[in-house]
C-alpha cells in the first residue's frame, strides 16, 4: 500500500515546527472531532466504497487511524513506565492484519473501536504532565510529542482520504507549516526546494545548491501557491485549489519529483 503515512520510505524527517503542549492538545481533540464527524453518518455500504487511497476502502481508512490511535496509547503507556515498546502490537504484520480485519466490519462496529482507541489515545494525552511530553519512545526513536504530531498528521490528512468531503483546503496554517518541516525529508538528495506559500514567509527545503540553473541540474525551484496546495502535494495527495505553480531560473518547470513518505515502520 502506498501514499499512507507511516509505509516503509525515506529517511527519518528533518525537525518541525512544534506546537506547546497545550496547542497540540488542542489540535488533536480538533482533529479527532474532525474525522469523527466525516463518519458518523456513513453506512455499511458507504465504509465499503472506495477511498482516495489506491487500494483502500473507507473502513480501511477508519480501522487504520483507529490502529494508530491505540499504537500511540500503547506508546504512552510503556513511556509512563520508563519502557519503550515497538510501535504495533505484531510489528508491521500486525499491523496490516488489524486494518484488513477491521475493514470488513459493519460501520458501527468501525466508528465503536475509532471512538474507544481515540479515547485511548487523548485520554493519554491528557494526563501528561509537561516533562512527560519529552519522554522516549520507539516511535522514529523520538519523544512522546513526536506521538502527538504523528495522531495529528493521521487524523488531519486522512480525514481527506475518506473522501467524504473534507479537502487539502481545510488544513489550518498551522498544520501546513508543520508539514513544511516534517516533509522537508522527501525532497531527494542534491536538490532544493523553496516554497513559497501566499501570506506566509517562503522555506527552503533539501540540500542542493542555490541560484539559478535549471532544474534538471538540481537548482534551486521555487513552488509557489497556497500553503494548503502546497502542504497537498508535498503529502503526496491532490491540491485542490489549483494553485501550484514550480519555477527555476524565472522559468515555469515541473514540480519536482519527491521521495516516499518517511518511514515509521523499517522495511524489512
Amino acid at each position: 500500500m502506498t501514499g499512507l503515512s507511516d509505509t516503509p520510505g525515506s529517511s527519518v524527517p528533518k525537525p518541525s515546527p512544534r506546537p506547546a503542549s497545550s496547542q497540540l492538545l488542542s489540535y488533536l481533540e480538533a482533529a479527532a472531532s474532525d474525522f469523527r464527524g466525516q463518519t458518523a453518518s456513513l453506512g455499511d455500504a458507504d465504509v465499503r466504497a472506495p477511498s482516495r487511497l489506491p487500494g483502500w476502502s473507507r473502513g480501511h481508512v477508519m480501522a487504520h487511524v483507529a490502529g494508530v490511535a491505540d499504537a500511540m496509547a500503547r506508546q504512552l503507556q510503556y513511556a509512563s513506565r520508563g519502557e519503550t515498546i515497538e510501535l504495533y502490537d505484531g510489528g508491521s504484520d500486525g499491523r496490516n492484519r488489524a486494518i484488513e480485519e477491521g475493514s470488513v466490519r459493519s460501520a458501527d462496529l468501525l466508528r465503536q473501536e475509532l471512538d474507544a482507541a481515540l479515547e485511548r489515545a487523548l485520554s493519554a494525552f491528557h494526563d501528561l504532565q509537561e516533562a512527560d511530553w519529552r519522554t522516549p519512545i520507539s516511535y522514529r526513536g523520538g519523544v512522546v510529542r513526536d506521538g502527538g504530531l504523528a495522531l495529528w498528521r493521521e487524523l488531519v490528512i486522512h480525514r481527506t482520504d475518506l473522501g467524504t468531503g473534507s479537502e487539502a483546503d481545510s488544513w489550518s496554517p498551522q498544520f501546513c507549516e508543520h508539514l513544511f518541516g516534517f516533509l522537508s525529508a522527501r525532497v531527494p538528495a542534491g536538490v532544493r526546494v523553496r516554497l513559497q506559500p501566499f501570506g506566509m514567509p517562503s522555506r527552503l527545503l533539501g540540500t542542493g545548491p542555490e541560484g539559478p540553473a535549471s532544474s534538471a541540474s538540481g537548482s534551486t525551484v521555487s513552488v509557489n501557491g497556497m500553503a494548503t496546495d502546497i502542504a497537498a502535494w508535498l503529502a503526496g495527495r491532490t491540491p485542490n485549489l489549483g494553485s501550484l505553480r514550480a519555477e527555476a531560473a524565472a522559468d515555469g518547470v515541473d514540480l519536482p519529483k519527491l521521495l516516499p513518505w518517511p518511514a515509521a515502520i523499517a522495511a524489512k
